[in-house]
């Protein structure tokens, strides 16, 4: 026995070294990260999306495709008729009072302010995730999340057709930032006005289930529901929304949409898959993703990555089982898993994180792929590519272990950091 007892410090003070030098890299990382930019840095990063917006705006011939579904309903409101006419107005009630003030608006002054208001919903979606770590808005972090959303097609997409997932884009960040503050009441409302809008963060709700806040989850789900009912007593055949709208809904909407579609059953079934079992499958999914969740918030720890981890997959396992899911659905999380970059063990410091992103980059040209009616498998390769990483690491796999010194010794070392 005293033969060996020399050997265990030797043994130890490598490993600590070795994990000192890990973390001080991953240290460095996020100092770095943080830090100022340039102002050079800043104008290409703001450039590119100003030129983005600008050449939407001159070229594009579905721009505000999506905003126009909900600007028609509220004119139709406004007319006398019943919103719920055309079948591709998918919101609730409330949200046709949200389009009111557009529908006042000429198509020349929509067209510009489709592409306008989309990129600073994302730009607010992606400050209030950079907020979540404390990390500031003049940061070498802000400035190449911009540029590189630039070349990101769910970002080109949902900027260009205007589709209201902008809201939960801003709405899902901005909440978790107030949790992180322990302002939970405050979250549930910025939630609840989400819901109001377009009831995407319907998952999120969860949150507020695992972390036992009540008064936050009554005032998320009360919002949608008074206004709901707001709106509806000041429409003509609001019923319409359960007898028409709701129907057309669960039955994945119709053959317009299903090329776009990357939800797990869609998916499996354009493949070969007889339907039954791949929506089988498809459910599987998406409650191996809420155990994951669950476990992610009971393993609870210091700082707002719990939150932002949660709350993606939560909304990641929502969508591997929504009928449909598109690709823009994609940017309602990413933010915040992007921002989580500054943290030892979170989701962007493994590689699949960014393998998960690149069938998404603009730019390529994927083998049988580009055609509209396949473009879904693109899609879905990002989304499940995503979910599993984010699975994986809110399963506790990915997390980095401590440095030899406890957590008294510093830091959390890096694990397969860029």
């Amino acid at each position: 026995m005293s033969a060996e007892d020399p050997v265990k410090p030797v043994i130890s003070g490598e490993l600590a070294r070795e994990s000192a030098e890990e973390s001080a890299q991953g240290s460095a990382l996020a100092v770095w990260l943080r830090g100022r930019a340039s102002w050079g840095l800043r104008a290409v990063a703001g450039g590119l999306l100003a030129v983005l917006v600008w050449e939407l705006y001159r070229t594009s011939p579905t721009l505000g495709m999506d905003n126009d579904f909900v600007v028609r309903a509220a004119r139709a409101l406004l007319d006398g008729g019943a919103p719920y006419a055309d079948k591709r107005f998918l919101y609730l009630p409330s949200a046709v009072l949200a389009a009111v003030p557009e529908a006042l608006l000429g198509t020349r002054e929509l067209r510009l302010l489709v592409p306008v208001a989309g990129a600073a919903a994302v730009l607010a979606g992606w400050w209030a995730s950079l907020r979540i770590f404390r990390v500031g808005a003049g940061s070498r972090l802000a400035a190449l999340g911009v540029a590189g959303l630039v070349f990101f097609e769910p970002l080109r997409n949902v900027v260009n057709i205007g589709n209201w997932t902008l809201a939960s884009v801003v709405a899902l960040p901005a909440a978790v930032l107030c949790a992180a503050r322990g302002r939970w009441t405050a979250a549930g409302a910025v939630v609840g006005c989400a819901l109001a809008v377009k009831p995407m963060l319907v998952p999120l709700l969860l949150l507020f289930v695992l972390a036992r806040r009540r008064r936050a989850l009554a005032v998320a789900a009360g919002i949608p529901v008074a206004a709901s009912v707001a709106a509806a007593l000041v429409m003509p055949r609001p019923g319409m929304f359960f007898t028409h709208t709701l129907p057309f809904l669960l039955r994945g909407q119709d053959a317009f949409a299903r090329p776009y579609d990357a939800s797990v059953g869609m998916v499996l079934t354009r493949l070969g898959v007889p339907a039954p079992l791949a929506y089988g499958v498809a459910v599987l999914a998406a409650a191996v993703g809420l155990g994951c969740a669950r476990a992610r918030w009971r393993r609870a720890d210091a700082g707002p990555r719990r939150l932002v981890e949660t709350a993606a997959m939560l909304m990641l396992a929502a969508f591997l089982v929504s009928r449909p899911s598109f690709d823009h659905y994609l940017l309602v999380v990413l933010g915040p898993l992007l921002a989580s970059v500054v943290v030892a063990g979170s989701v962007p410091r493994t590689v699949w994180f960014w393998c998960a992103l690149v069938p998404q980059v603009s730019g390529f040209s994927w083998p049988h792929l580009e055609a509209i009616q396949r473009r879904a498998f693109r899609d879905a390769a990002a989304l499940w590519l995503l979910a599993g990483v984010t699975a994986w690491t809110c399963a506790g796999r990915g997390r980095a272990p401590l440095e030899a010194g406890g957590p008294a010794g510093g830091r959390e070392p890096v694990r397969d950091a860029f």
